[in-house]
């Protein structure tokens, strides 16, 4: 059983809302907005992170930037969880992801100590990029929203740094799991 500041398991599918309160690409609004009910906006992967000294500035809150680097590591939990392993994909196919912009707001700070649930859902996806909805909560999704932003990442050559497109495989893992999702 888990309480309102203890995250699900560490990879896991659960409810939640868009970023930025937008709806998902090609996704309709089909019964109300409460994020734990997976109505409005569906589910999404979720992946746990605790709070350490070095996520924190000297107010002892959670330095902005680093919900950017809990974000990168729940994209890179899900695409494993979806079999994907980055390492094996640039090594078979000499390319890589890499982010392009990101839009970013936050809501409440996160402290030492505390348990947050980070989400990653693909809100559109194209033949060289993704757009990735992240949300990290206090707890399980529903709860208390900290941050939300959008990720757009592109899919380049990993010598030239040029675009290509996104392998095949990676593309319908992410379709499908969003399919599954919605």
């Amino acid at each position: 059983m888990t309480s309102a500041h203890t995250p699900p398991n560490s990879a896991a599918w659960g409810p939640t809302d868009s970023p930025l309160g937008r709806p998902k690409a090609n996704h309709a609004p089909s019964g109300g907005s409460d994020p734990r009910s997976g109505g409005a906006w569906g589910r999404c992967f979720q992946w746990s992170v605790r709070v350490y000294w070095e996520d924190t500035d000297a107010g002892g809150i959670v330095f902005y930037a680093n919900y950017l680097k809990f974000f990168e590591r729940a994209r890179t939990e899900w695409l494993r969880h979806l079999g994907v392993s980055q390492h094996d994909l640039r090594e078979r196919t000499g390319g890589m992801f890499v982010v392009t912009s990101t839009e970013m707001r936050y809501h409440r700070p996160a402290r030492l100590d505390d348990s947050l649930c980070v989400t990653a859902a693909l809100a559109d996806s194209g033949r060289a990029s993704l757009v990735i909805d992240q949300q990290a909560w206090l707890g399980a999704p529903g709860t208390e929203l900290l941050c939300e932003g959008r990720i757009r990442i592109g899919w380049i050559d990993a010598e030239r740094f040029r675009p290509q497109r996104i392998p095949a495989e990676v593309l319908q893992a992410l379709r499908t799991s969003a399919s599954l999702t919605s």
